[in-house]
């Protein structure tokens, strides 16, 4: 049996994306997903896309007795850890089910990989771990924690978790990637984004005010130290994103240890900046108001890629007009997103 990756949470935004550059790169996935966010529609996109199948298990990365089932059912040589809650809002209000299901969650995946014997990982981790007096641009050397959020919280314990695991482990090599801000959709307008309830993220909230589903965006503040007053991100399209997964998997092949990789683009963008994007991209007028200021907003932060550039080999390719297009290609042609989809036929998911 050939080796497999095991993808958790590949169901969802970014998951979904990395099958496809997985499939493409002639590696046969494996993936486990709640569903809680996610929808099993995108993994029969990701086939369709690929020409390549998806074998699901629909379950919790925290039920052990599912993760010792699927690593015996399953030749895994490595795993890509998606799995977890993510939005920075809802963690203030629901803290314990974010250290639970995130960081928890991790310790029942990294002992049963223990148990297998699985010495490869590359885990989602997030720019929030810098936390909020770090300077801009992120470099990797810069001290972690001091989080403003038990999101952000909840990655540098993992982070902290997968350090010190791989220091008393010499087999244990770990990938930390950390990312910035997500965006775009796959070229084919098959998979992308669908955020459940209100979108937390700037570009599906103007994706879905272009479709008419809302209507108008709140633009928080205008009067942040910035040249047009709103704030600035490091937009990185998601299908970059997804490829530098596949580094990352090379790179846990052939070493051994925990190291941390930004992924960004190294430039930043203001809120104003986007919407113009997307309204020349879609052809489309959004219409916003400015809101007041958000706690916890920064007035800007973007990376320092070139660790990833000089030792994964990986670089942002796409900019902001492919994040733009992709983006309305998408949710143009599945308004609803994925529920619009939800009658047509699934993958049928092995047994929990």
């Amino acid at each position: 049996m050939r080796e497999q990756v095991l993808v958790t949470g590949g169901a969802g935004y970014i998951g979904s994306h990395a099958l496809v550059e997985l499939c493409n790169s002639s590696r046969d996935v494996v993936v486990i997903d709640n569903l809680c966010n996610s929808s099993e529609v995108a993994l029969s996109r990701v086939s369709e896309i690929t020409g390549k199948p998806v074998r699901f298990y629909q379950g919790d990365v925290g039920d052990r007795v599912l993760l010792d089932q699927v690593f015996k059912d399953n030749n895994i040589s490595s795993v890509i850890h998606f799995a977890g809650l993510k939005a920075v809002g809802e963690s203030s209000e629901k803290p314990l089910e974010y250290y639970r299901n995130n960081v928890a969650g991790t310790l029942v995946l990294l002992e049963a990989m223990r148990s297998a014997s699985v010495k490869q990982l590359v885990f989602s981790s997030s720019a929030t771990v810098y936390g909020t007096d770090a300077p801009v641009p992120y470099v990797e050397t810069l001290q972690t924690g001091n989080t403003s959020n038990p999101y952000g919280t909840s990655k540098w314990m993992v982070e902290q978790i997968l350090i010190d695991a791989a220091r008393a482990d010499a087999g244990l090599s770990v990938a930390l990637l950390r990312y910035f801000n997500p965006v775009g959709a796959h070229p084919s307008g098959l998979i992308g984004e669908d955020p459940r309830g209100i979108p937390n993220n700037l570009l599906p909230y103007i994706a879905q005010v272009a479709v008419g589903k809302r209507p108008e965006l709140s633009v928080f503040g205008d009067d942040y130290p910035t040249p047009d007053g709103t704030c600035r991100r490091d937009y990185l399209h998601v299908v970059d994103l997804a490829k530098g997964h596949v580094r990352a998997l090379d790179w846990v092949a052939n070493n051994t240890g925990a190291e941390a990789f930004n992924l960004g683009t190294g430039r930043a963008s203001s809120v104003l900046e986007i919407i113009r994007a997307f309204e020349d991209a879609a052809g489309v007028e959004i219409p916003f108001r400015i809101a007041p200021r958000r706690p916890g907003d920064l007035p800007a932060f973007w990376a320092d890629a070139s660790k990833s550039e000089r030792i994964l080999g990986w670089k942002a390719e796409l900019g902001l007009a492919e994040m733009m297009v992709d983006t309305w290609r998408w949710q143009s042609r599945n308004p609803d997103g994925y529920r619009s989809a939800a009658e047509e036929g699934q993958l049928e998911s092995e047994p929990a």
